[in-house]
């Protein structure tokens, strides 16, 4: 069973509700309020403006005592103009060490419900190290020595596989072997050049409330958003603590507040004209991958190609050079050809010569046969004289 009970108090709604709890087997009082919704720019500032509740949300994310807290006004009012979906706050606090001393400390206070890029963060921070209004004067600060720096951010995403809701990051003085210094610690030298970071990430709060500052912490807690209006967060302020209750009061008058109201409906004006851009821009990123993947395909098109007309290339260069070791190969046949044809010519003209010789010389022994048969020699004495045999001299009788 659930009832409601909506009351107004001093301008704020707070809401009762009746709930069965079956563990007691009855209804128990659960008093609701509606507060504005802190990962808005404008009611984190409105909250933040409150010396009272920033030292208690500051002094819970550093767990030190904050005896002096000075907001530097200008440092969020440009912020607000250029970047919507971050805010910074810088602050000069003095606080209480565990031993008892005080310290004069900067705060860098960032806020952003969007991802952003930690160039933009570290921008900030070295901002802080360049600042030369961060180094106190040389009456108290004879050696220039620059205010030691903490960062606090707190984000409306989640970092990488980290799922506890608040970080810190501190430094350790440590020698060669990773053991701990310390005597002569802390180095006021060292301090001016390093810092201490908290990052808070919002979405893993998650009702959390194990100690002092998680309890706080769940003004920021998403989960607590009305689901038709998430300028505005139901929490059971009892549930906070004193500091809670003191932060939800604040949020309180956020959510009734003109000013605040409407710089809600801005961001959210300018929040959408981003998820606009970020729209188009995805469109158009989404196109030029098609484009790229395309691109790609006819790259590895004209690569296949390219390779096909290589392997063509080299086949062609082989038969070239196939055809090439042939022609000479042919060049070569032909040379011997031509030798050939050379030592013929040359033999058929030293056969020719032969046969002129033969042939005068058949002449001339004919002539003599003749010559000497007119003179009445037989055969036998012609063979005699010329050298022949009978035969050869009958031969060329006949022939004569």
């Amino acid at each position: 069973m659930l009832t409601w009970t909506v009351k107004f108090q001093s301008c704020c709604v707070i809401i009762r509700k009746s709930v069965y709890s079956p563990v007691t087997n009855s209804l128990k009082i659960q008093t609701m309020t509606l507060i504005a919704n802190p990962i808005y720019d404008s009611v984190f500032k409105y909250m933040m403006e409150d010396d009272r509740v920033a030292k208690i949300l500051l002094s819970a994310l550093l767990q030190k005592d904050i005896i002096d807290l000075q907001m530097k006004p200008h440092e969020y009012t440009e912020m607000m103009q250029t970047r919507i979906s971050m805010l910074r706050i810088d602050f000069a606090a003095t606080v209480r060490n565990q031993d008892g001393s005080t310290q004069l400390i900067l705060i860098e206070l960032q806020k952003t419900w969007l991802t952003t890029e930690t160039l933009r963060f570290r921008q900030y921070l070295g901002t802080q190290y360049l600042d030369k209004k961060n180094v106190l004067p040389k009456d108290v600060n004879p050696n220039g020595y620059g205010i030691p720096i903490v960062s606090i951010y707190i984000l409306g995403h989640k970092l990488g596989d980290l799922e506890e809701p608040v970080i810190y990051v501190r430094r350790n003085y440590l020698d060669y072997n990773s053991n701990p210094i310390t005597d002569g610690v802390p180095d006021p030298f060292i301090e001016s050049l390093t810092h201490d970071s908290v990052i808070v990430q919002i979405p893993y709060l998650k009702g959390r409330l194990r100690n002092r500052l998680e309890k706080i912490l769940q003004v920021f807690d998403q989960e607590y958003c009305l689901k038709d209006n998430e300028h505005l967060m139901e929490l059971d302020e009892e549930a906070l603590g004193d500091d809670g209750r003191l932060i939800v009061g604040r949020l309180m008058k956020a959510a009734i507040a003109p000013e605040v109201r409407r710089a809600m409906e801005v961001e959210d004006e300018i929040l959408s004209e981003i998820e606009a851009r970020d729209t188009t821009i995805m469109l158009k990123d989404k196109m030029i991958e098609q484009k790229e993947q395309l691109i790609e395909r006819k790259d590895q098109e004209i690569e296949r190609k390219s390779q096909e007309i290589e392997q063509k290339s080299q086949e062609i260069e082989q038969k070239s050079q196939e055809i090439e070791q042939k022609s000479q190969e042919i060049e070569q046949k032909s040379q011997e050809i031509e030798q050939k044809s050379q030592e013929i010519e040359q033999k058929s003209q030293e056969i020719e010569q032969k046969s002129q010789e033969i042939e005068l010389q058949n002449s001339l022994i004919k002539n003599m046969i003749q010559i000497l048969s007119r003179q009445g020699l037989s055969a036998a004495e012609i063979a005699a004289q010329l050298n022949l045999t009978e035969e050869d001299i009958r031969r060329y009788w006949d022939g004569v």
